[in-house]
């Protein structure tokens, strides 16, 4: 199955409304695990920030990974003090496993994360969050190895972080530059599709997050930031990249094999002129003849040594078509995956057989000139052999590329199957007395169409009345369910009153 060229099911990206209404724009959480000496001001020191110089509403949502000390006090204590401020408490530890949680429980239409150290200067904030307000980019990402940021930490951590980079890009082939920066921002829309294909619970949520975005042609921007290591981080270095290491080999299988459907994730052209289709133009052309002639090169090679193996012990006849019907196999294969793009066993039976036929057209113009040849001379040396096989090769090599891309893989507008749906998930919200909507274990209901995202509000926020220490809680069930979420969810409202009182929601 194609992932570039199903329509999928994310709108085109369009700058969110500006209008008023109750939902805060931006939902940054901050995931905790016994943090009750560092969260107090680093809940402080962003919200006052964000009152200074955000122009929307906001809300700030401390994630508890089931904390063991005061943590779980002095989050409910801020969410009573300061009405922008919630509190989520999960029962199972896991980074990756409390942003999911979080963010698909959030109404807001831009959700972000950053660590509670705070380590990434808050200055880089609107800039993070402003491509994704406006419609221009899908994911917004901080990064400490662009050009122009400023980083103060020790020679040990800058090896192991540009090094893990460069292993995403020769294994993943990552094009952004930093994957494990906690400083990041998502579109909700794009993140209700693409959160159910991310496997991890813990530290490579991110990397998964960002390839399989990139690798869906969604759009990751980029914000140098300054960033101060934090001393007393308690992040285990060693088992956190055997770990990466274990999810890079992972998601490169699944990449690998076609198993993941990203075509879900693809988005149609915006409003631009220069992005329409224009008639009667083939797409990728250039990048298809790169593919078809590096895989054509190593297909004659494979082609040649063996038909000199067979050649041992059998005629020139038998041994070309022996060596022709297997490299022809290989071929086929390969011209599949690398040079049209076509993933997944779905039509792989058919591909072959119709590769077949165009190894039937192959296999006559070889034997032809073989023949010809023997005609012509009663003993002909094994060179001129190879030099008549590969004359005849390069004949045939164009019209199998002809026949490759208009009869076996041609370039269709829409997938081979069905497309799958998305499931979105449950999202709790309140009615306008405060009562929480009841939300079933394990029942994602399916959504039609893209949810449209919340209307921007402008601030000032009006002051709204809060309930004392609002918490939400939240049990995890197993990860490795085999659904790839948390399978026992007991949610209530964080801010009963978030919503308008005449919001149907």
């Amino acid at each position: 199955m194609r992932t570039d060229s199903s329509p999928g099911t994310l709108p085109a990206r369009e700058h969110l409304p500006a209008a008023d209404a109750g939902t805060p724009v931006l939902d940054v959480v901050i995931p905790v695990y016994n943090e009750e000496k560092d969260l107090r001001p680093c809940v402080r020191r962003l919200h006052e920030h964000l009152t200074r110089t955000f122009p929307y509403a906001f809300r700030i949502t401390v994630a508890d990974n089931a904390s063991t000390d005061g943590t779980p006090l002095v989050a409910a204590r801020l969410a009573a003090e300061i009405p922008e401020v919630a509190t989520f408490r999960l029962e199972q530890k896991g980074r990756g496993r409390a942003l999911r949680t979080v963010w698909s429980a959030s109404e807001a239409p831009i959700l972000a994360y950053m660590d509670v150290d705070l380590s990434t200067d808050l200055n880089a904030l609107l800039p993070l969050v402003a491509p994704l307000i406006s419609g221009h980019s899908d994911l917004a990402i901080g990064s400490r190895l662009a050009r122009s940021s400023r980083v103060v930490r020790g020679p040990k951590r800058e090896f192991i972080s540009r090094a893990y980079n460069l292993i995403l890009r020769g294994s993943l082939q990552a094009r952004f530059s930093d994957a494990q920066c906690g400083f990041k921002a998502i579109r909700r829309d794009v993140a209700q599709a693409l959160l159910p294909l991310v496997e991890d619970t813990g530290w490579f949520f991110d990397t998964e997050m960002l390839v399989l975005a990139e690798r869906a042609g969604l759009r990751i921007h980029e914000v140098p930031v300054d960033w101060v290591d934090d001393p007393d981080s308690t992040v285990r270095i060693v088992r956190t990249a055997t770990d990466d290491l274990k999810g890079v080999w992972r998601v490169g299988k699944a990449l690998t094999t076609g198993s993941l459907s990203l075509d879900r994730l693809a988005r149609p052209f915006g409003d631009d002129p220069r992005d329409r289709e224009l008639p009667d133009v083939p797409r990728g052309l250039a990048r298809q003849l790169v593919g078809f002639c590096v895989v054509g090169g190593l297909s004659t090679l494979f082609y040649l040594a063996l038909y000199s193996v067979f050649r041992q012990f059998s005629g020139s006849q038998v041994a070309n078509a022996l060596a022709l019907l297997v490299s022809a196999v290989a071929n086929t294969a390969a011209n599949r995956r690398l040079t049209f793009g076509v993933r997944g066993r779905g039509g792989a039976v058919r591909h072959q057989a119709q590769g077949l036929v165009v190894f039937g057209i192959g296999l006559a113009l070889t034997s032809g000139s073989l023949a010809a040849l023997g005609a012509a001379t009663d003993s002909p040396a094994h060179s001129t052999e190879l030099a008549v096989l590969i004359a005849a090769n390069l004949a045939a090599t164009v019209l199998r590329f002809l026949l490759f891309r208009a009869w076996v893989f041609p370039d269709r507008t829409e997938s081979d199957g069905p497309s799958p749906v998305v499931a979105t998930p449950t999202v709790v919200a309140a009615s306008p007395a405060g009562a929480a909507a009841p939300v079933v274990a394990g029942h994602i209901p399916s959504v039609p169409g893209p949810v449209p995202a919340a209307p921007l509000p402008h601030r000032p926020v009006p002051h709204l009345s809060y309930d004392p220490y609002p918490t939400t809680q939240v049990r995890a069930g197993e990860a490795a369910d085999g659904n790839r979420r948390d399978a026992t969810l007991r949610l209530q409202p964080v801010r009963p009153h978030d919503t308008e009182p005449g919001d149907p929601r």
